[in-house]
């Protein structure tokens, strides 16, 4: 793995959009990392390549003020471009190893799984050529963010914390990710998970700092 070492210890993974509608990305985004929050990722699907760099030059000069990390999603082209310490992609998006191909060393790649196959790949996959990073379990919950995507539930987070403590890779990064808020957030730290990523529980906030810092208590509490 050739993670950046704060990868290791980051619990809350935030992903939001650009925020047209608020139109107040950097505030947002300033805002969840005083709130705790260890890793925000820009994902957006209707904006270009060229908008997308913009926000990632903001979303960069907040995190590295921070000392947080930051992620693209999909394009490695961007991530390259952009200076990305963290690039995710789906099941379906640039395969791992062209990714790797693609991105300078010291860049943290993470996959999102949906099956027991996918989640045995990518523990595989983290010892690999590929060289895998951290995964992401999901969706736990049914959500708007992922539409037609069946909810995978909690006994998918259960078999992920059981698979990666039988690979002996307890050290390998890993995220519960799908309709988690603070109303459901201890269920997922007690099927298994210590990491989590969020979409809603912070970006429909009034106040995005007060609601990573309960995120954090919740996961400290359980």
């Amino acid at each position: 793995m050739t993670q950046p070492e704060s990868l290791a210890s980051a619990r809350l993974y935030l992903c939001t959009d650009a925020r047209k509608r608020q139109g107040d990305f950097e505030d947002f985004v300033d805002a969840a990392f005083e709130g705790g929050v260890d890793i925000i990722q820009l994902r957006d699907k209707t904006i270009e390549a060229a908008e997308e760099l913009e926000l990632l030059a903001v979303l960069r000069s907040v995190a590295e003020r921070h000392g947080r990390l930051w992620a693209v999603n999909d394009r490695a082209d961007v991530a390259r471009i952009s200076g990305a310490p963290v690039f995710h992609v789906g099941q379906k998006d640039l395969p791992l190893e062209a990714a790797r191909t693609l991105l300078p060393g010291g860049i943290g790649i993470g996959l999102s799984t949906h099956t027991p196959a996918q989640i045995d790949a990518a523990i595989a996959a983290s010892s690999g050529q590929s060289g895998l990073d951290y995964f992401c379990v999901g969706p736990v919950w049914a959500t708007p963010t992922k539409p037609g995507r069946d909810a995978v539930g909690l006994d998918l987070v259960t078999f992920a914390a059981e698979a990666v403590k039988n690979a002996n890779q307890t050290t390998l990064p890993w995220f519960a990710i799908g309709g988690i808020d603070l109303s459901n957030v201890e269920k997922v730290v007690a099927a298994g998970a210590s990491r989590v990523v969020v979409v809603r529980a912070i970006t429909e906030a009034t106040d995005p700092t007060a609601a990573a810092k309960s995120l954090l208590q919740a996961l400290d509490a359980v």
